[in-house]
């Protein structure tokens, strides 16, 4: 029984793992107005679903990482309660942030988790100096670096950009616009309130409008060649997040000697895929919109950089997390065009803050109560 639990409970953190984070992957398409959201949830879970089945041959480390092992006793990792409470305190964490739209590390969220119960298990035991090194220490640095590389990246091939003589382009909207009015059909009897229609040219303010690209590359339109391009960039982000998190989770699953570690992963993926699916709209509404305004060269290059950074510290086993790299990512590009809202950078770097000790207490009152009982 506390083996099926132990299996619920890893597959309610992956749930809200996807709920979370399969959005972030394809943020930029649906912020750009390159394509809708069920178009851009739908692409994000094909691929990120194909980045879970890659980390069964790729990302082996990670799953040693998260099993704890190196951090507590050999011993304790071998205790089914112990790694529920790290899955229940991590995933209760990270559904209570979908539910406010705030984007979280499931990766800090993990972290917190395994600091929670393991002070409570071994106290001073627990190996506070490989904490830092092998799992704060790139969560920390790693949007940091998103930020300066997205930054540069931008720059580049902004001048790239016009040294090939693709310009930019504003959007006119033409069409007919519906005016809400109020007549007096009779004084004494009755108002009708209805509407009229009328053929309108309107130049919509810069924060409004979708930027398009004009020239040709290699003979072919930019707009299309950047447009495929962006959706070949959104796709290897998700698919490096569905690599690098899938592992993670399926770390907590090892205790389960009769599950072959492939089923976890397959278990693992699908769950992933059903919380994002169902419940990814509001953290991705505040990704999309909400940090700054972007068009689709602006976005092509935050997930490049995204995609490359997750991607290398998967196979290299870093747990860095997606969200750090990628909000890091879109605030670079943000803070070059000068468009990032602030007060929703400090909200996000606050839920930030927050996520750690939260999992952790979580985590320890589980785990505490396993004990008592």
């Amino acid at each position: 029984m506390i083996l099926i639990i132990l299996f619920i409970a890893a597959c309610f953190l992956a749930y809200s793992n996807g709920a979370n984070d399969n959005f972030k992957g394809v943020a930029t398409l649906f912020g750009s107005g390159t394509t809708n959201y069920k178009k851009a949830i739908v692409w994000a879970t094909t691929t990120t679903f194909a980045g879970s089945v890659a980390a069964i041959f790729l990302a082996g480390s990670l799953v040693k990482n998260f099993s704890g092992k190196g951090l507590v006793p050999d011993s304790l990792i071998q205790s089914p309660e112990f790694a529920i409470s790290i899955a229940l305190g991590a995933a209760i964490t990270v559904f209570i942030a979908t539910k406010i739209g705030m984007p979280i590390s499931t990766t800090h969220s993990l972290v917190g988790a395994l600091f929670g119960s393991g002070v409570v298990a071994v106290g001073t035991s627990f190996n506070f100096a490989k904490l830092g090194s092998t799992f704060l220490m790139p969560l920390i640095v790693s949007p940091l670096m998103a930020a300066i590389v997205s930054l540069l990246a931008y720059l580049l091939f902004r001048k790239l950009r016009v040294s090939m003589g693709v310009t930019k382009e504003t959007c006119v909207c033409i069409g007919e616009e519906k005016i809400p009015v109020v007549k007096t059909a009779n004084t004494n009897e009755f108002l009708y309130v209805g509407s009229d229609s009328k053929n309108t040219i309107n130049v919509m303010n810069e924060a409004d409008c979708i930027e398009t690209y004009k020239g040709n590359f290699i003979g072919l339109n930019s707009q299309k060649v950047l447009d495929f391009l962006h959706y070949l960039s959104a796709g290897i982000v998700s698919f490096a997040r569905g690599l690098n998190d899938t592992p993670k989770i399926v770390g907590l699953l090892i205790v389960i000697n009769a599950l072959d570690i492939k089923w976890g992963m397959v278990a693992v993926a699908i769950a992933m895929a059903i919380g994002g699916l169902i419940n990814a709209k509001k953290v991705g509404e505040m990704i999309s919109k909400k940090i700054t305004p972007m068009n689709s060269g602006q976005g092509f290059t935050a997930n490049l950089v995204t995609g490359i950074l997750v991607t290398t510290a998967s196979i290299h086993g870093l747990p860095v997390s997606t969200t750090h790299v990628s909000v890091g990512s879109i605030f670079g590009i943000g803070s070059v065009t000068k468009k990032a809202d602030i007060k929703v950078i400090r909200n996000i770097l606050l839920s930030w803050l927050l996520t750690l000790p939260i999992a952790a207490f979580c985590s320890a009152i589980i785990y505490w109560i396993f004990l008592t009982i």
